[in-house]
């Protein structure tokens, strides 16, 4: 809803400029609104201040640039490299990165020419005051996540770094996607850039793209039907038009966490009606949106499957160690706290193990997705995924319990947390099989801790991770054998 409001806003403030302007500021204010992720509202206002450095040149080189073609390429690739590489400076590089990115877009899709550019970068200013507005003065959101829960960039340097290869991945899928998108349409070739593009965002592994590339034109083939359906009818009519619209921005906001091919209806949908607006929306056009598409989307698997491939299976690995990692130094500074330190905090981890947890779900993706062939990887990874998340439950116990001023420390709170970060150590030590069973029976248990541990909250989650942590070494341990996903 606040986006809706934002974009409505913005393109109210702009209805004195002309449609290309206000289309132009209609999308800035719903970039503005959905690019920025920073984990409190201080750190958004800062990246949305910083939204105008990325966007206004950009502009500038892409209208000037429009009737030199050659130029105009090679500037856009350079574009795609910078947006993809800003990821490395993490939310706020990222966020940087697609509004240069877009800001190119839309003068293609747009066709705006040079004598546009002052109202263009007065559209892109009133949409971002709008979109702040919003944001920060009408209806802000403070996320519950710690900013220290942040998780950091993946290590590496050079070629090593996974958003240093993946520039190069997105660079040449979209150079690719360019020249087979200018054979297919001098006019619409944008989109095959585009889809290149945004197949890249939020992937870490060639595994995530290839997935997320196939649910694109999935969603995109769904889009086309509907926009036959609902925009050609309308033939641009305002109002219905704008009605629609504001449904699809708030399609895509709602469903952008839920389903990637749903997004993209919604954002198929949204294109062929803004088409409608400008006049030119046929079922042509839509069917040249689908091939268009396609190259896309064939570009950018080949890229990541013959350009300094990210594996799966070790992005699926960084992100489960780092998450048990997380327990680990969760349950440390749990003990810590009931035993009476004034500086040991748990929460901010607990936070952190979300985040982490998140990513293990989204590098997994493309072993559980329902057309995955391998059987067994995908019921080792869903058996993975389960056994984390309820780690996860039991850490949000013990942090619970940690933050009680009452609650007491006693000698077996130590005994158990030595245990789980000893089951931790075991897992992530590849060469010791069978480590986390005896890892957890290393330290003899009390007889009597069984019958005490309903009156003992703290230890009651410390076993509980104990046995979870155990429950992993089988799913991971054939994993280490034979990768969850494959090299």
């Amino acid at each position: 809803m606040r986006a809706v409001i934002g974009v409505a806003l913005a393109v109210a403030e702009l209805c004195g400029l002309s449609l290309v302007a206000s289309i132009t500021g209609g999308l800035t204010a719903l970039l503005a609104l959905f690019t920025v992720t920073d984990s409190t509202v201080r750190a958004q206002r800062v990246t949305t201040a910083l939204l105008p450095a990325a966007g206004f040149p950009v502009l500038a080189l892409a209208t000037s640039l429009h009737g030199v073609p050659p130029a105009r390429d090679a500037v856009f690739v350079a574009v795609v490299f910078a947006g993809v590489y800003a990821r490395r400076w993490g939310v706020r590089g990222h966020a940087l990165g697609i509004f240069a990115f877009m800001n190119f877009f839309v003068t293609q899709f747009l066709h705006a020419r040079p004598g546009q550019l002052p109202e263009l970068y007065a559209a892109v200013a009133l949409a971002l005051l709008s979109a702040a507005a919003v944001r920060f003065v009408l209806w802000p959101i403070e996320r519950t996540v710690p900013p220290a829960a942040a998780p950091p960039a993946p290590p590496g340097t050079g070629l090593a770094r996974p958003t240093t290869r993946q520039a190069f991945q997105a660079t040449a899928a979209c150079a690719v996607a360019l020249g087979i998108g200018q054979v297919l349409s001098q006019d619409r070739w944008y989109w095959a850039v585009g889809t290149a593009w945004w197949i890249f965002v939020n992937t870490a592994s060639r595994g995530e793209t290839l997935v997320r590339g196939f649910r694109r034109v999935l969603g995109t083939v769904i889009g086309i039907g509907a926009g036959l359906l609902i925009a050609i009818p309308l033939h641009g009519a305002p109002a219905p038009t704008a009605v629609l619209v504001a449904l699809c921005v708030f399609g895509i906001f709602y469903t952008a966490a839920v389903s990637y091919s749903w997004m993209m209806l919604a954002v198929t949908v949204m294109a062929g009606l803004l088409y409608g607006l400008l006049g030119v929306l046929d079922p042509g056009l839509l069917v040249l949106r689908l091939e268009q598409t396609t190259v896309g989307a064939v570009c950018a698997g080949l890229a990541v499957v013959l350009v300094l491939p990210v594996t799966t299976h070790a992005t699926n690995d960084m992100w489960i160690q780092r998450a048990l990692r997380c327990v680990r130094t969760c349950t440390a500074q749990a003990a810590a706290r009931l035993a009476g330190s004034p500086v040991a905090d748990p929460a901010p981890h607990a936070a952190e193990l979300e985040l982490f947890l998140g990513r293990v779900r989204l590098s997994l993706a493309p072993l559980v997705h329902p057309l995955s062939p391998y059987r067994g990887r995908k019921a080792r990874a869903r058996r993975v995924l389960a056994l984390l998340d309820e780690c996860a439950v039991e850490v949000r116990g013990l942090v619970s319990v940690a933050a009680d001023p009452d609650a007491s420390h006693d000698a077996r709170l130590a005994a158990a947390c030595w245990r789980v970060e000893a089951a931790v150590e075991a897992l992530l030590t590849p060469e010791a099989p069978g480590g986390v069973q005896r890892g957890a029976q290393a330290q003899h248990r009390p007889a009597t801790a069984a019958a005490r541990v309903a009156a003992e909250p703290a230890l009651a989650h410390l076993h509980g991770l104990e046995r979870l942590l155990a429950q992993l070494d089988g799913p991971l341990r054939s994993a280490s054998r034979s990768p969850l996903v494959g090299a």
